[in-house]
């Protein structure tokens, strides 16, 4: 079983402001993610904007126009930082509060702290301009940069106290992180082709068409891009089926969050699915009113019932 720490202890100062710069960064980076966060309690939503603050740090070396070997050793010393902050080398008047701030949270819960090893590995990938043959392949990479989210994320999450099969948690905490990159995969593959990465399976590109790659509005000629949408939409699906065997093991407030954000992400994959070539047009997004929608929803239990019924009929 997996608890947490939720105890409103006091909280000082430094650590306090260190907490709010990763709340502010949180903010205004991370609209989805900020948004499923604010239904956690105060100790809970500090700890996850710290997890983001760090993340957001790593994925922003990998993206940005620095030379290869420059983010190559910017990652190192981003590796450096985070073995210090697992060995307590860092004090709350420290001058980074991203590491401030993911101290006192790694202090508070059991936040698996290699996750963001996995993650630092995962972004080497990108730098390298790796690709992948196959899903087995592209696996790899999503349970880096986004199942080892889910893995941390669970940590400060934590489960409830004689939920069935909890020591699973973990496990669909990561596939639950590979369906949201999976979807953000097929939201961005135009603008990640304009910048020269291409995620997708070249096997299944292959498949339908589609090697040519995607650097403008419409589909390589004679490709069937829907078809191809609708494969990797269907993969995405089962995913989220999956990982969602995790809500019904979370207390209310953490349960409302991943649901929240599941639940954005899952309407994306829905419109994507409507009209595919909308992600080679621009960026698909949500309307705030829509987001709401889904967080009132995840807030209301209905996603966790949905899949406990769903699993007592599996059982039966």
């Amino acid at each position: 079983m997996i608890r947490t720490v939720e105890s409103e202890q006091h909280v000082s100062a430094p650590v306090l402001a260190a907490y709010s710069y990763c709340e502010a960064v949180t903010g205004q980076q991370a609209r989805n993610f900020a948004y499923g966060i604010r239904l956690l309690p105060t100790p809970k939503r500090r700890a996850m904007s710290a997890l983001y603050a760090f993340s957001r740090r790593v994925d922003d070396i990998g993206d940005g126009t620095l030379a290869d070997d420059v983010k190559v050793a910017r990652l190192e010393d981003t590796r450096a930082l985070l073995t210090r902050i697992r060995d307590g080398g860092v004090d709350e008047d420290d001058t980074d509060p991203v590491a401030v701030a993911l101290t006192h949270a790694a202090e508070a819960f059991p936040i698996p702290l290699g996750g963001l090893d996995e993650l630092i590995d995962g972004v080497q990938m990108d730098v390298r301009g790796e690709t992948y043959e196959t899903w087995d392949d592209l696996k790899v990479y999503c349970r880096c940069v986004a199942g080892a989210i889910g893995r941390l994320s669970l940590g400060v999450f934590g489960t409830e106290r004689g939920a069935r099969g909890a020591e699973r948690a973990p496990e669909y905490a990561d596939t639950l992180g590979l369906a949201l990159q999976l979807t953000n995969i097929l939201r961005d593959v135009r603008e990640d082709a304009e910048g020269g990465r291409t995620y997708l399976p070249a096997d299944d590109l292959a498949k339908f068409g589609c090697s040519a790659g995607f650097k403008g509005p419409k589909p390589p000629e004679g490709s069937d891009f829907a078809g191809l949408v609708h494969f990797e939409v269907r993969r995405a699906r089962a995913l989220f089926a999956e990982g969602y065997r995790l809500l019904p093991m979370l207390d209310r407030r953490s349960g409302a969050c991943v649901a929240a954000m599941a639940g954005i992400y899952r309407r994306l994959l829905d419109r994507i699915e409507r009209d595919p070539e909308a992600v080679l047009r621009g960026r698909v997004s949500l309307p705030g009113r829509e987001k709401a929608y889904v967080a009132v929803r995840g807030l209301s239990g209905l996603d966790t019932r949905h899949v406990s019924r769903r699993t007592i009929r599996r059982r039966t």
